[in-house]
């Protein structure tokens, strides 16, 4: 779980990164990004979406999840992560990923990262 001031927790927040219609996506994933922080000390803020249509289960919804946050935990903590001047980051989880092992979804959270990265900056 990441701390509290690093995720994204009401609604309006989500919305507010939704309006900025900037994502990008790929077959298990869509990035949702928004502007530029204008203070570095504040740390991005990060939301996790697994909607009901992934899957009816939520055993199968949770563990989409967890393999989602920990492959960005992951990447948020390597020197180059690219997007660490963003101020809210939200991750929506696509059907296919309940059958995706955690290597596939780390290579698409990692596909995600990049592709915003190159489109955003």
């Amino acid at each position: 779980m990441l701390p509290k001031p690093e995720r994204l927790t009401k609604s309006s927040e989500f919305g507010y990164v939704y309006h900025q219609k900037r994502s990008v996506a790929n077959s298990l994933l869509v990035l949702y990004v928004s502007n530029k922080k204008r203070d570095e000390s504040i740390p991005t803020r990060v939301g996790f979406i697994v909607g009901k249509k992934v899957h009816k289960r939520a055993v199968k919804r949770n563990k989409a999840k967890r393999h989602i946050r920990e492959a960005y935990k992951v990447m948020r903590k390597a020197e180059d992560f690219p997007l660490k001047d963003f101020q809210h980051l939200i991750f929506i989880a696509r059907p296919p990923i309940v059958e995706a092992d955690y290597k596939q979804v780390y290579d698409a959270v990692a596909d995600c990262i990049t592709r915003a990265a190159k489109r955003f900056k």
